[in-house]
């Protein structure tokens, strides 16, 4: 009995210290189960020198036995526009890499574009190899590439063009001095970091088309950060700027995206918009203080505020649509017109505004009101709403309503909050209450530059062709 025992512990003992070798080793088979969570790195358009974002992706292995990868390398070496980096080693190749059984470790991946010839985007494009066990696997990586003009902490001091060769990338903030003038030409991009205002103390005029629009943007054009509100401030137009134009010009993503300041300096309005759209700005579209703006054909589109005058001044909106509907990024909580002679210290100004075929709508979650007004002071307080479509449970004081269609939705073309997608033209597949119930105006083009209707034409930025 007593053998028997110590046979007995023999087997145990010799059990245990074979499962532990057995776990302590590597697995060698061709059949070892080695596991990526991608197959592929994709980077969007990456700045030259700026260089992107980190991304990254995970090497799993999924058997009990530890795998030794016998190299990691980067397909380019050190002369790869791409950095590796594996579990905190920033290195081109690396040699025996251990995997404990059911772990996993990280690799992360950047890429910085050098400046070439080429003024379109560029395709880069790389691999990182993977070899354990005499097998090769393969994580694709590939980026757009593209040059731009730097500008940091830029200031425009005569009269200066930008053009459409390159995209302009602003670091710091542009401004643009009293006096100065600053033209930029139809299809020119202009990428602002999230510390880089435009500050317009002079002149500032946007010749887009509808086939080459000028863009202003944040300059992070990778998921998801492409579509943040408030990824850099906005354009500023301050006390003696005059006499600017934004036409075809598309402002997303900022902060506030468009603020104008103080009266005109002549007679002329201080910023006119003709066939433009202010979208996605995380706290204002259009931020009036005691100016002048004039907007026509014009889409103010899921801002915070979308249009919000404060002060008073002088406005005129034609043909505008001014929609608000809540999403991932921001948050349709006020009003979409908003309407005040007084600012926030209490200051107070006459106010004289039109609004005249336009669409003011939202969603209703918890807005009762798209278009709102507040009269603090004893001067004068003009606002007039005509030919109209608009909700609201109230209607605003002190305005004049003339032939406008109250609390019917405008029958939008598509509005998918889960997907971002927003087509704020007429619904091909419905008699929108819109159409044909303006009243007859000076311009004779749409959003999409087509022509008005001979005859009445319709509410809102498109005309239903």
């Amino acid at each position: 009995m007593k053998n028997f025992l110590l046979i007995l512990i023999g087997l145990v003992l010799s059990c245990s210290f074979f499962t532990s070798c057995k776990k302590d080793s590597f697995i060698t088979s061709k059949d070892a189960r080695l596991e990526t969570s991608a197959d592929s790195l994709k980077f969007d358009t990456v700045f030259t020198v700026t260089g992107s974002i980190t991304k990254s992706f995970k090497i799993f292995n999924n058997n009990d036995q530890k795998l030794l990868l016998s190299k990691i390398k980067l397909g380019g070496g050190i002369l790869s526009p791409y950095k590796m980096n594996i579990n905190g080693l920033a290195t081109a190749e690396a040699n025996n890499i251990e995997i404990a059984g059911n772990d996993s470790i990280y690799v992360f991946v950047t890429v910085t574009v050098n400046p070439t010839s080429a003024n379109l985007p560029f395709i880069l494009s790389d691999s990182i190899a993977i070899n354990y066990n005499g097998i090769t696997r393969y994580i694709q990586l590939e980026a757009f590439g593209q040059n731009a003009i730097f500008i940091r902490n830029g200031l425009v001091d005569g009269n200066v063009t930008f053009t459409n060769n390159l995209p302009y990338v602003i670091l710091g903030g542009l401004q643009i001095s009293s006096g100065a003038f600053l033209t930029i030409n139809a299809g020119t991009k202009i990428y602002c970091h999230a510390d880089a205002p435009i500050l317009v103390d002079g002149q500032l005029v946007c010749n887009g088309t509808k086939n080459q629009p000028v863009i202003f943007s944040g300059d992070r054009l990778d998921d998801p950060y492409k579509n943040f509100a408030a990824s850099w401030p906005g354009i500023y137009f301050r006390g003696t700027s005059k006499d600017n134009l934004l036409q075809f010009t598309s402002i997303k993503n900022a902060f506030q995206a468009v603020v104008v300041l103080q009266p005109s300096v002549n007679a002329n309005p201080k910023l006119i918009l003709k066939q433009s759209i202010i979208d996605n700005a995380f706290d204002a579209g259009l931020l009036c203080n005691n100016s002048n703006v004039l907007a026509e054909n014009c889409l103010f589109s899921n801002n915070g505020r979308n249009v919000y005058v404060e002060k008073g001044g002088v406005y005129s909106f034609t043909h505008c649509t001014i929609a608000a509907y809540s999403n991932n990024f921001v948050v349709h909580q006020k009003s979409a017109v908003y309407f005040s002679d007084a600012d926030a210290a209490n200051q107070t100004a006459a106010l004289s505004a039109t609004m005249r075929n336009c669409i003011i709508y939202g969603d209703a979650g918890f807005v009762e009101n798209e278009l709102q007004t507040k009269k603090t002071g004893s001067n004068s307080f003009t606002l007039n709403i005509d030919h109209c479509l608009y909700r609201a449970t109230i209607d605003p004081a002190n305005t004049v309503i003339t032939q406008s269609i109250k609390n019917i939705d405008p029958a939008f073309d598509s509005i998918d909050v889960t997907h971002r997608y927003y087509d704020f033209r007429t619904s091909k597949n419905a008699l929108a209450p819109g159409i044909n119930k303006g009243v007859n105006t000076a311009l004779l083009k749409d959003l999409d530059d087509k022509n008005r209707n001979i005859g009445i034409p319709d509410i809102g930025a498109y005309e239903k062709q």
